[in-house]
Protein backbone atom coordinates (compact mmCIF):
# COMPACT_ATOMS: atom_id res chain seq x y z
CA UNK A 1 0.00 0.00 0.00
CA UNK A 2 3.06 2.37 0.41
CA UNK A 3 4.73 1.53 -2.43
CA UNK A 4 0.90 2.50 -4.78
CA UNK A 5 0.88 6.13 -4.08
CA UNK A 6 4.90 6.74 -5.18
CA UNK A 7 4.29 4.91 -8.25
CA UNK A 8 1.05 7.48 -9.00
CA UNK A 9 2.96 10.39 -7.71
CA UNK A 10 5.53 9.49 -10.16
CA UNK A 11 3.50 9.02 -12.76
CA UNK A 12 1.43 12.22 -11.99
CA UNK A 13 4.95 14.18 -12.60
CA UNK A 14 5.93 12.18 -16.03
CA UNK A 15 2.64 13.24 -17.27
CA UNK A 16 2.88 16.88 -16.17
CA UNK A 17 6.10 17.93 -18.87
CA UNK A 18 5.05 16.78 -21.79
CA UNK A 19 2.09 19.05 -21.38
CA UNK A 20 4.06 21.85 -20.81
CA UNK A 21 6.38 21.33 -23.73
CA UNK A 22 3.02 21.23 -25.72
CA UNK A 23 2.26 24.67 -24.17
CA UNK A 24 5.68 26.21 -25.11
CA UNK A 25 5.48 24.69 -28.72
CA UNK A 26 1.59 25.89 -28.97
CA UNK A 27 2.38 29.64 -27.72
CA UNK A 28 5.84 29.42 -29.97
CA UNK A 29 3.25 28.04 -33.44
CA UNK A 30 0.57 30.98 -32.18
CA UNK A 31 3.21 33.67 -32.25
CA UNK A 32 5.05 32.79 -35.72
CA UNK A 33 1.42 32.80 -36.89
CA UNK A 34 0.48 35.55 -35.17
CA UNK A 35 3.53 37.39 -36.81
CA UNK A 36 2.53 36.24 -40.84
CA UNK A 37 -0.93 36.84 -39.95
CA UNK A 38 -1.04 40.48 -38.55
CA UNK A 39 -4.79 41.86 -37.92
CA UNK A 40 -6.36 45.30 -36.81
CA UNK A 41 -8.81 46.43 -35.60
CA UNK A 42 -9.69 49.58 -37.90
CA UNK A 43 -12.24 48.84 -40.09
CA UNK A 44 -12.72 50.08 -43.76
CA UNK A 45 -15.55 51.45 -45.50
CA UNK A 46 -16.45 48.36 -47.39
CA UNK A 47 -15.86 45.84 -44.99
CA UNK A 48 -18.18 43.81 -43.09
CA UNK A 49 -18.59 43.07 -39.92
CA UNK A 50 -18.66 39.40 -38.73
CA UNK A 51 -19.54 38.08 -35.03
CA UNK A 52 -17.24 37.13 -32.97
CA UNK A 53 -16.64 33.27 -32.93
CA UNK A 54 -17.07 33.70 -29.04
CA UNK A 55 -20.67 34.41 -28.70
CA UNK A 56 -22.56 38.12 -28.61
CA UNK A 57 -23.43 40.12 -26.30
CA UNK A 58 -19.72 40.13 -24.63
CA UNK A 59 -18.59 43.30 -23.42
CA UNK A 60 -15.16 44.99 -24.23
CA UNK A 61 -12.70 43.02 -21.50
CA UNK A 62 -14.37 40.12 -22.79
CA UNK A 63 -14.10 40.70 -25.97
CA UNK A 64 -10.48 41.54 -26.29
CA UNK A 65 -9.73 38.43 -24.10
CA UNK A 66 -10.88 36.32 -27.23
CA UNK A 67 -8.84 38.29 -29.65
CA UNK A 68 -11.98 40.30 -31.04
CA UNK A 69 -12.82 43.71 -31.40
CA UNK A 70 -15.06 45.85 -29.65
CA UNK A 71 -17.45 47.99 -31.45
CA UNK A 72 -17.68 52.02 -30.23
CA UNK A 73 -20.63 52.24 -32.12
CA UNK A 74 -24.36 50.85 -30.58
CA UNK A 75 -26.33 50.06 -34.07
CA UNK A 76 -23.35 47.50 -34.98
CA UNK A 77 -22.11 44.47 -33.72
CA UNK A 78 -20.77 44.85 -29.75
CA UNK A 79 -17.66 41.97 -30.77
CA UNK A 80 -16.31 41.55 -34.47
CA UNK A 81 -13.37 40.02 -35.91
CA UNK A 82 -10.87 41.58 -36.37
CA UNK A 83 -9.42 42.24 -39.93
CA UNK A 84 -6.40 40.88 -42.26
CA UNK A 85 -3.80 43.81 -41.80
CA UNK A 86 -1.78 43.75 -45.48
CA UNK A 87 0.04 46.66 -44.99
CA UNK A 88 1.45 45.57 -41.56
CA UNK A 89 2.31 42.11 -43.54
CA UNK A 90 4.02 43.96 -46.24
CA UNK A 91 6.06 46.01 -43.54
CA UNK A 92 6.67 43.10 -41.57
CA UNK A 93 8.18 41.30 -44.72
CA UNK A 94 9.82 44.05 -45.86
CA UNK A 95 12.25 44.39 -42.62
CA UNK A 96 12.48 40.53 -42.57
CA UNK A 97 14.23 40.43 -46.13
CA UNK A 98 16.23 43.58 -45.53
CA UNK A 99 17.34 41.95 -42.38
CA UNK A 100 18.22 38.99 -44.16
CA UNK A 101 20.30 40.54 -47.02
CA UNK A 102 22.08 42.92 -44.33
CA UNK A 103 23.07 39.70 -42.73
CA UNK A 104 23.88 38.44 -46.14
CA UNK A 105 25.73 41.10 -47.30
CA UNK A 106 27.88 41.58 -44.01
CA UNK A 107 28.58 37.75 -44.26
CA UNK A 108 31.85 37.67 -46.68
CA UNK A 109 33.09 40.47 -44.24
CA UNK A 110 33.14 38.73 -41.20
CA UNK A 111 34.47 35.84 -42.64
CA UNK A 112 37.83 37.87 -44.46
CA UNK A 113 38.01 38.98 -40.97
CA UNK A 114 38.09 35.70 -39.37
CA UNK A 115 40.19 33.86 -42.12
CA UNK A 116 43.17 36.62 -41.92
CA UNK A 117 43.71 35.68 -37.95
Amino acid sequence: SGFAPATQHVLGKSEVAPSKLNMKLKHAYESLLSFFRPVTCRRKDEQTLIPCHVGEGLNTTECLENKCCPSKSIHELQCYMPFKDNLQLTFRLLVLVAGGFFILGCLPFCCCAFLQR
